[in-house]
């Protein structure tokens, strides 16, 4: 009998910045959010997107690298179909849940705004029989429902990319590349096949050009790639591309300067969120070896005590429950927006309602994490000794004689 398969140990950045990441995702996605005003994507052309495919891609070769490896190339597929089946039927869950909460919400009478209509939602409840076979087959594939698909995609690309890099793992990097230029020349899927007029919309996250970013971490993980050397040379570079992209994306600065909302307009091609620009990739890359960097060696500087320590892991504990914490916040993120509208928007309410989205992500991460140690398992008291509580079948029948 094999022996089963041991994982990797947890990296301590990946869970950190993951679960930054999704603290980050949950406040760009609260509508009308000032705090979106100071996330990272307003001063440069990445965003948390980035953050969550790269750290998805990192956590995918931890997860699935070792079943390939050891179990076989057929096992490592299983694997991952496994995982596409959970994700799958995540995507369908949060579509469904957001969509009832916004009907709720309209029913109320108690909110102006149209949070239904806010979410472009109407073409699926007006031919709800197309819509719903594009739903369930990802041909109908709302913007704000987009990000999982994409990641259903990409997952399904890891046992071709496996499969290169048996051969070289050159292959694997070649393909993804290949795929990337294919993708910005205009390979993606449809996004409204069966809208009641036709609709040329393709999906808003091009499966096929943001995965050269998820196989990306992939390739450094699983080291096709090499980790880069820490350097000042290095350091000094990616802080100037990251100091040098703020005057080019901040809105403050766009606002004043015609010459850069021409340089904007001309070569949008190049930070296109849609087809993932070249802009997009480099500006990650800078902003990942500086955080890289600055984690120390192992993540070493995120291995504290105290109050820190304690911050840090409560970080670390909503990245290790991405899948989970991602789907709510998307789900609360709606809600909240609705609150925050009907509240006027000042920053008191912004601040109630992010505190309030803050709170809920991490009692999810911690409920989760509670509920996958199984602690009904050890919640049951030990047996007694059967011999001394439990009649044997011969005693039972000389009972019921007598």
């Amino acid at each position: 009998m094999p022996a089963p398969i041991a994982p990797r140990p947890r990296d301590p950045r990946l869970d950190f910045f993951r679960g930054l990441g999704m603290f980050i995702i949950l406040i760009a996605h609260i509508t009308n959010n000032p705090w979106t005003l100071w996330i990272p994507a307003r001063f440069g052309f990445s965003d948390a997107t980035e953050m969550f495919v790269f750290c998805s891609g990192m956590a995918s070769a931890l997860a699935f690298g070792a079943v390939f490896s050891s179990a076989g190339w057929a096992m490592g597929c299983l694997r991952v179909v496994h995982r596409i089946w959970q994700v799958y039927w995540v995507h369908i869950g949060v579509f469904f849940t957001t969509l009832v909460l916004m009907l709720a919400i309209n029913q109320t009478g108690a909110f102006s705004r149209d949070e239904v209509g806010a979410l472009n939602l109407y073409p699926f409840l007006n031919t709800t029989g197309p819509n719903l076979l594009g739903l369930f087959t990802l041909t109908y594939v709302p913007n704000y429902f987009d990000i999982l698909p994409m990641y259903l995609v990409i997952l399904a690309l890891i046992p071709v990319m496996m499969a290169l890099a048996r051969i070289d793992a050159r292959l694997a990097i070649l393909a993804s590349l290949t795929l990337w230029l294919a993708a910005t020349a205009g390979l993606n899927l449809p996004a409204e096949l069966w809208f009641a007029k036709a609709s040329a919309r393709d999906w808003f996250f091009n499966p096929f050009a943001w995965q050269v970013l998820f196989f990306c971490g992939f390739a450094l993980m699983m080291g096709w790639l090499p980790a880069p050397p820490v350097s000042r040379g290095l350091i000094v570079l990616a802080a100037a591309i990251v100091l040098l992209s703020v005057p080019l994306a901040w809105h403050k600065i766009i606002a004043t300067s015609e010459a850069i909302r021409d340089w904007r307009r001309d070569w949008a091609v190049l930070f296109d969120k849609s087809d993932f620009g070249l802009l997009r990739m480099i500006h990650f890359l800078a902003l990942a070896y500086l955080a890289w960097v600055c984690a120390g060696p192992m993540g070493a500087r995120l291995r504290q005590g105290g109050w820190r320590g304690r911050g840090i892991a409560l970080m670390s504990r909503v990245g290790q429950q991405s899948l989970a914490v991602f789907a709510t916040s998307m789900v609360l993120a709606r809600v909240l927006g609705a609150v925050l509208h009907a509240g006027g928007g000042g920053p008191l309410a912004a601040l109630m309602v992010n505190l309030a989205g803050f709170a809920a992500i991490i009692g999810v991460a911690q409920l989760t994490a509670a509920i996958k140690r199984q602690p009904w398992k050890t919640a049951i008291p030990p047996r007694q000794n059967p011999e001394v509580s439990r009649p044997s079948p011969t005693a039972l029948m000389a009972e019921m004689r007598t």
